[in-house]
């Protein structure tokens, strides 16, 4: 059956052929152009077909080679993301100095500027090292400080490097007077001693302050002058709470530091 039917249509498109040939010149020429229009969106779609095969195969890239262009990606994007952390901490400590040297032209004060180096493994949260020295005159009880308030004074000293003693310290007693808020005189004296209740290094007591002292929270404390190592006017800090103590004889009053000795970067200690 299927032979007979391929017979068939051999001899129709052989018998087509003839026709064609026997046939005037234009009557032929009109049937070979309309049965190329037939056949040539076919030819069309198989080129096109051809095309995009070659596009998608020279696209396609082996999973290695992308695996590796992946990771230089990675490694080009940590190292950009390095380098803007570096120009931003360049460009913090770089305002920060600017408004330390505009505070040092506003002080009374002969300032030298000192970075903060490490703590003292000795006494890790009450002591300090700065990058300045002997070679710089700096000499031991100099009072360490920051635009905005007092950190410590100088404990020992060497030749490029010195200790210092923070506020708040045992070894860094010292008397302060709480400022009335209007006329900034005297309020009240005492002195600031360490605050054993807490392990907050940002908090310190004013002791042995009288009884009937008119003093508040937020009043500021600063540095009295007495004693010879802190000049007189600096810094200290704040009241947050007050208590009486010694069947009320006398009063005691917490203070928070202008200075946050957590973030301490760069001090200046005061040439004497």
């Amino acid at each position: 059956m299927l032979k007979r039917q391929y017979s068939i249509a051999t001899g129709l498109v052989l018998l087509i052929v003839l026709v064609l040939l026997n046939l005037p010149e234009q009557p032929a020429a009109r049937i070979k152009l309309a049965l190329g229009g037939l056949f040539l969106p076919l030819f069309g779609m198989a080129g096109s077909v051809q095309h995009l095969t070659q596009e998608v195969g020279n696209s396609l890239v082996p999973r290695s080679t992308l695996l590796k262009q992946l990771e230089q990606l990675r490694r080009e994007n940590e190292e950009l993301r390095q380098q803007l952390m570096q120009i931003q901490e360049a460009w913090r400590e770089n305002a920060q100095l600017r408004q330390a040297l505009g505070w040092q032209r506003r002080v009374p004060w002969a300032p030298q500027l000192a970075r903060v180096v490490g703590q003292d493994p000795a006494n890790w949260w009450r002591t300090m090292l700065i990058d300045v020295g002997s070679r710089d005159r700096i000499r031991p009880n100099m009072s360490v400080l920051t635009a905005e308030g007092l950190v410590g004074r100088i404990d020992k000293v060497g030749p490029d490097r010195s200790s210092v003693v923070l506020v708040g310290d045992p070894n860094c007693r010292f008397s302060a007077h709480v400022q009335e808020p209007r006329d900034k005189s005297t309020a009240a004296k005492g002195i600031i001693s360490p605050n054993a209740s807490t392990l907050d290094r940002l908090l310190v007591d004013l002791t042995y302050l009288p009884g009937t002292s008119p003093i508040k929270p937020g009043q500021t404390v600063v540095t009295s002058g007495d004693g010879g190592i802190f000049p007189k006017g600096i810094t200290v800090g704040q009241i947050v709470d007050v208590r009486t103590n010694d069947y009320g004889l006398n009063l005691e009053a917490r203070v928070k530091l202008a200075v946050n000795l957590n973030r301490l970067e760069y001090v200046w200690v005061l040439l004497q």
